[in-house]
């Protein structure tokens, strides 16, 4: 934007100088030629009363003193035919001149000035003298540097002023963007001062007001889920009495390992809540040790089911731009699918290989009935009668790392998901308001 006011404000002034400078060459140009030419007639108009007055010795004797003394060669031609004074030939100005009127006539290397001497008894005298184009052009070409100079002066000074505006007007932008940036990194504190042009603190007031009721959001979502967490753990309690009275201890000891998977998941939504204002926006882990976490914990309630799995799962590390408690709740939705929606006995498989360019594809197959008809991946949608929230969970989570889910069949007839996970973002540090960073999204 700078540079385009700096831009605009330069080609305005030169068109404006343009204008008016070339103009004023041409003004000077004819100024001084006029001038030039307008001594050479006075000088031969001083000499005219002579001509026409005297003849013979006495008018050469004239002619010659005005030569001597001027500053232009005259010459006289007189109606009889004689010639007085510096040599040059007749004319056709010299021959109009003769008629009764004086002229000026344009020559190669000058102007030629004819000046008619009427009073004669014998007819019309001619006085002729001669201007160079040193003289018609004397002082041009300093009038013309001094005009140019005046104009690049005057386009620099413009600029100057123009640098100076644009800067007025692009630093308060500047620092609205910057607090942007800042509130895009989590820094929810951030406010952007009331600087600048009305419009830009407008601007300013609006992202404030923003940042505020996203604060407020927050703050009262993190509230809502607290007292939902806390409300849960009443039940919670009473039911883990009810398990510990339990006389099977392997029964027992199963339902107490569920009660506290229970516990931890609801500590993870509670981090979950907080973790925009904890973490801002760059987050990463190691996609491999998570699968292979969760793979684990599955694999005891597969067992159970005498369900048959193969995993492969790509060395550590795998890096995604996901954290672990999202990758962890896409991974258990995607296999508690699997256990929720297909036959005890169906086999799966779950597969992480590294992408070439960053991230991670993590595919889960398994020998269920397959996907049934319709929009499967819209939010609270299922053909099976859950809350069909599983595969939405899958899909923003990879929206939120730069990926995308791609369902489809597995060699068997069942289902296969294939989730996209994306790179981590670069470390952007917080910059000072004015001078925001551009971040580059692989």
């Amino acid at each position: 934007m700078r540079s385009r006011l700096i831009a605009v404000v330069g080609a305005t002034t030169s068109l404006v100088l343009v204008a008016f400078l070339v103009p004023l060459a041409v003004l000077v140009r004819a100024t001084a030629a006029d001038r030039a030419v307008g001594s050479a007639i006075v000088e031969a108009q001083t000499l005219a009363p002579i001509v026409a007055t005297v003849d013979g010795p006495e008018l050469e004797l004239a002619v010659q003193r005005a030569n001597a003394a001027g500053a232009h060669p005259m010459t006289v031609f007189l109606p009889d035919g004689h010639v007085d004074g510096a040599p040059a030939a007749r004319s056709s100005a010299v021959d109009l001149a003769a008629t009764g009127r004086s002229v000026t006539a344009d020559l190669d290397g000058g102007r030629e000035i004819a000046v008619a001497v009427a009073g004669l008894s014998s007819g019309t005298a001619v006085i002729r003298t001669f201007v160079p184009n040193s003289e018609l052009r004397a002082g041009v070409a300093r009038s013309w540097t001094v005009l140019g100079l005046l104009g690049l002066g005057l386009l620099a000074v413009s600029l100057l002023v123009a640098a100076q505006l644009a800067r007025t007007l692009t630093r308060p932008l500047s620092a609205v963007a910057g607090v942007s940036y800042q509130l895009a990194q989590g820094h929810l504190n951030a406010r952007a001062g009331p600087n600048g042009p009305p419009e830009v603190r407008q601007v300013s007031a609006g992202l404030n007001l923003l940042a505020s009721r996203i604060t407020d959001l927050l703050t009262q979502e993190r509230e809502t889920v607290a007292d939902l967490s806390h409300r849960l753990r009443t039940p919670l309690t009473a039911l883990r009495i009810d398990v510990e009275s339990l006389a099977d201890p392997s029964v027992q000891a199963r339902l107490v390992a569920d009660l506290d998977a229970v516990d931890r998941n609801l500590d993870a939504v509670l981090r979950e809540a907080d973790r925009p204002v904890r973490e801002g926006v760059v987050v990463a882990c190691d996609a491999a040790e998570v699968v292979r976490d969760r793979v684990q914990f599955w694999s005891a309630l597969a067992d159970e089911e005498r369900r048959r799995f193969d995993v492969a799962i790509a060395p550590s590390p795998v890096n995604v731009r996901l954290s672990e408690e999202d990758l962890s709740a896409c991974v258990d939705g995607l296999l508690g699918n699997i256990f929720r929606h297909t036959p005890e006995g169906a086999a799966f498989s779950v597969e992480l290989t590294a992408l070439p360019g960053g991230g991670a594809r993590l595919l889960v197959l398994d020998d269920g009935p397959g996907f049934p008809e319709g929009p499967v991946l819209r939010r609270g949608a299922s053909g099976s009668g859950s809350t069909g929230l599983g595969l939405d969970i899958a899909a923003r989570t990879a929206a939120r790392s730069g990926g995308a889910v791609r369902l489809g069949r597995s060699r068997s007839g069942g289902a296969a998901i294939s989730v996209e996970l994306g790179p981590p973002l670069p470390t952007v540090h917080r910059q000072k308001p004015g001078r925001p960073r551009k971040q580059v999204i692989p």
